[in-house]
């Protein structure tokens, strides 16, 4: 079947559906395959339940003409988000960084949301399954789409950008996240500045924090470049004017002060990024400060949590070193109460696990933090003798910090997805 074909039956489905238990009457199911599943397996079911098509790769899945039998399932349904993302010919703004997209993104999509018809990514569904799901999710009447995609290795946001041909792009910054897979700093580097090739390549625009250097070099060549940040001369200057513990930002040409719900000094970047975005496509000056201050984090990403007379900073839905050390940075600089960091393991660092970890225990040494939590078998490879309370799972944590008392503290909890640490507080 043609896509152009395909596209058609998908304007009169209900939806799209790669899971076979959630499908809805009229929908289509694609039959992804993984190291764990194979949806061919489940395309029955799909029709059964009311799937007006099914999308399978394997033959002896096929019934009847319900089922569409093509060659790789995933690259077809990658195809059609092409196809329709063709057809809306809106902005497109991609977003990509070792730290700080999805809230970036969510940012964005607040401010740009006052004015204009935005769609944007769910959650964090940004790899080349997310992505796809994403831009079919778009409504006709879209008027701007913003699209947050992540990578783990080299050559998949070169991937993302040809699916979702962004028009603009934003790089949060490059630090030392995923590094299993990208095998260097540097390698993260290469990958996230994929997007930058595809604006320089196909005439986009770029917005980058004014201050990282490294950034601004690896756009040169792109067309148009919008800055933000507190360096002079900045397209869209701003000022950090506090974060003890909620952020505070000024805008340099007009408008009040904005403070925001978000915890972290490290947030400034993407409170300025959403800042200048919104600007740059007319937004007016009081509706951007006004989604600023609207903006509340649910998704355990820089959240104020308040439990008797304690305060969490509940950064726990991902870590890795850079990441982790601002936070830390962050956490020490705060005035006033006894500070508390209950860290989880940082996951995907390949050879540079017990390095990373070390590194986060000397810069703890180095910072005025009265009482240390680490949890996973990282943390505890590199523990030795320094003065902390070391479980080996949050279980064991959760079980211990519910008998304690303490009281009056301003406590950090940053782990790995995989960790879990926002069940300390469940």
């Amino acid at each position: 079947m043609e896509i152009s074909t395909l596209y058609r039956h998908y304007l009169s489905a209900t939806g799209i559906s790669t899971d076979s238990r959630k499908i809805e009457p009229g929908g289509i199911f694609f039959a992804l395959k993984g190291p764990q599943f194979n949806g061919n397996q489940f395309a029955e079911q799909a029709i059964d339940s009311g799937a007006a098509l099914a999308v399978i790769d394997e033959k002896n899945a096929w019934k009847d003409d319900r089922y569409v039998l093509v060659n790789h399932v995933l690259e077809t349904l990658q195809q059609l988000a092409n196809h329709h993302r063709r057809q809306l010919n809106i902005p497109v703004i991609g977003i990509t960084g070792s730290n700080g997209k999805t809230t970036t993104k969510e940012l964005i999509h607040a401010v740009l949301s006052t004015q204009f018809r935005t769609h944007a990514t769910a959650g964090n569904f940004n790899n080349d399954i997310g992505v796809p799901l994403t831009l079919l999710a778009m409504p006709p009447d879209t008027e701007i789409a913003v699209i947050e995609m992540g990578a783990n290795h080299v050559g998949e946001i070169a991937v993302l950008c040809q699916i979702s041909e962004p028009t603009h792009g934003i790089i949060t910054n490059i630090g030392k996240a995923h590094l299993e897979g990208f095998g260097s700093l540097e390698g993260v580097k290469k990958a996230k500045g994929e997007l930058y090739d595809y604006l320089r390549a196909h005439g986009g625009q770029a917005f980058i924090y004014a201050n990282h250097d490294y950034l601004l070099e690896m756009a040169e060549g792109i067309p148009q470049i919008h800055t933000f940040g507190p360096k002079p001369g900045s397209s869209c200057e701003t000022e950090l004017l506090q974060a003890d513990p909620l952020v505070e930002v000024q805008l340099h040409y007009g408008g009040d002060n904005i403070t925001s719900q978000l915890a972290g000094a490290y947030n400034f970047e993407n409170i300025s990024a959403a800042i200048c975005i919104g600007l740059a496509f007319g937004v007016a000056p009081e509706q951007v400060v006004s989604a600023i201050r609207a903006y509340r984090p649910t998704n355990n990403r820089s959240q104020i949590i308040t439990q008797s007379t304690n305060t969490f900073i509940m950064d726990a839905y991902n870590a890795n070193p850079t990441s982790v050390a601002a936070a830390i940075n962050n956490l020490a600089a705060l005035q006033g109460a006894q500070k508390m960091v209950i860290l989880g393991d940082m996951l995907e660092l390949g050879k540079d696990s017990e390095a990373e970890h070390r590194q986060v225990i000397e810069l703890l040494k180095n910072n005025q933090i009265h009482e240390v939590v680490l949890v996973g078998d990282e943390f505890g490879k590199v523990v030795n003798g320094f003065a902390c309370y070391h479980f080996p799972d949050v279980e064991a944590a959760r079980t211990w910090f519910a008998g304690q008392n303490f009281e009056h503290f301003t406590i950090l909890v940053k782990g790995s997805r995989k960790i879990g640490l926002e069940k300390l507080l469940s």
